[in-house]
């Protein structure tokens, strides 16, 4: 079980800074952002399952499986006297593990609660402060002379525009920023971005935690970019991108104090729109597919192994 414990410490390892570092840095995820997304979503589960299985596993070691620890402990906790095959270190890494599981999970817990708190309050603003959107169903107008346009995710959604940004825009332009908008709503955005916020809000300390959370809601922009391209040509849709400006999505991402859409993005997703649309190939996007597959398997297939392993 020690060899099962240093695995998992090693793979939650590559799984915190040099695998995100790469992925973050790498190119081709501009290409194919769905396929780079479901990555960053196998990275951030695989990486807290190591995290968590390494102490487990570690701290149950002494009995030779997770069932013989707990069948070992769990009578004693109240009653005691714990095992003396039990060390210090042991109640330490399992103790850890535990904390880690709750904080990460009362996070996640917290970070949705908060959301879905916004989100109504928005949705009652949205309601009082504007109106209905002729021929485009759950779109509303807003008065107010700055360009805007962002959508509120729920059972309920809404896509909101303001008078300024319909008013500066030609029909293609509009076409290209509701698709955008529903887009969000319909690849349901906003609950990718609330684990990732979650993951960062539990671990505010872990460099990763930042860097993976931009580099999801910037994908989350590209998918959106793309359904917006289908619906519009680039051109128009890169008009409406540079009258909306870095500023445009705040309902979007502003709901639990989440990462916002900056200029650099912006620029990002604007030089996206010069290159010629490529998507990787079969092969490579099967490639990293299978490889999201494996870091989400291993930690699991680690973990069930010294279920009721023998040491």
């Amino acid at each position: 079980m020690l060899t099962v414990a240093v695995l998992l410490g090693g793979f939650a390892l590559l799984l915190a800074w040099p695998i995100p570092l790469v992925l973050s840095r790498a190119a081709w995820p501009t290409r194919s952002p769905a396929i780079a997304l479901a990555l960053w979503q196998a990275i951030a589960l695989g990486g807290g399952l190591s995290m968590i299985g390494c102490l487990l596993v570690f701290g149950a070691s002494p009995a030779g499986s997770l069932l013989g620890a707990a069948r070992a402990l769990l009578p004693h906790l109240f009653t005691g006297p714990i095992p003396p095959v039990f060390g210090v270190v042991h109640l330490a890494a399992l103790t850890l593990a535990a904390g880690l599981a709750l904080h990460l999970a009362l996070n996640l817990a917290l970070t949705a609660v908060r959301a879905e708190r916004e989100r109504r309050r928005q949705h009652q603003l949205i309601d009082l402060l504007s109106d209905p959107m002729p021929g485009q169903p759950r779109t509303r107008v807003l008065a107010h002379p700055v360009p805007l346009a962002y959508c509120v995710p729920g059972i309920r959604t809404a896509t909101v525009l303001t008078d300024g940004l319909i008013d500066a825009l030609d029909d293609a332009e509009l076409r290209a920023v509701i698709a955008h908008e529903r887009a969000h709503l319909d690849q349901l955005h906003h609950l990718v971005l609330l684990a990732f916020r979650a993951w960062h809000s539990a671990l505010p300390w872990f460099p990763i935690a930042n860097r993976a959370e931009r580099s999801v809601a910037l994908l989350a922009e590209m998918l959106a970019d793309d359904h917006a391209r289908r619906e519009s040509d680039d051109e128009a849709l890169r008009r409406a991108m540079l009258q909306v400006g870095s500023g445009g999505e705040p309902g979007a991402y502003a709901d639990s104090g989440g990462v916002v859409p900056d200029v650099t993005m912006l620029e990002a997703r604007l030089a996206r729109l010069d290159e010629p649309r490529q998507l990787s190939g079969p092969l490579t996007g099967s490639a990293v597919v299978w490889t999201a597959a494996i870091i989400v398997a291993v930690p699991i297939v680690a973990l069930l192994a010294t279920l009721g392993a023998v040491a």
